[in-house]
């Protein structure tokens, strides 16, 4: 039979992870958009753009890889295409599909935010470890699954 609770430590570590996931988000949010007017969301479809083929992808592509709903993805590519970061095409062989496509203008937003965001996420994360825990984390994510991009 399965449990209905979580031991109590377990419950420790569950409301740690939550804390800490969330602490590390907000911090990087606020320092994107208080350094270069970018959320978080919108950081991550610009350097998912810019790693792929031609720096474009499916709109539902990149929904999964970012990670949210294809109606948030639609507001924030909408903002970005505002902004003239990102351009939207039509997909050739699906009239309901859509690309978004990385502009020159995305592309130097992206080259501008980099190295304070990795500065950022380095002093967040990484600073805070071990070489050896920094490998025992990296383990945990790949069980967890969340490796996959």
């Amino acid at each position: 039979m399965e449990k209905a609770w979580l031991e109590a430590d377990e419950q420790d570590v569950w409301r740690g992870f939550l804390r800490m996931n969330a602490w590390i988000y907000d911090e990087l949010e606020h320092d994107l958009r208080s350094r270069d007017g970018l959320s978080l969301i919108e950081y991550g479809i610009l350097a998912h753009l810019s790693e792929a083929p031609e720096q474009r992808m499916r709109m539902r592509d990149l929904a999964e890889t970012v990670i949210v709903s294809k109606s948030r993805l639609s507001h924030q590519i909408a903002r970005l295409e505002r902004d003239g970061h990102v351009r939207r095409e039509s997909c050739e062989d699906d009239r309901r599909g859509l690309w978004a496509v990385l502009t020159e203008d995305g592309a130097s937003a992206l080259r501008a935010a980099a190295p304070g965001h990795a500065t950022r996420v380095r002093s967040l994360m990484f600073d805070r470890l071990t070489p050896e825990q920094v490998d025992q984390l990296r383990g945990i994510v790949d069980a967890l699954g969340g490796a996959r991009s």
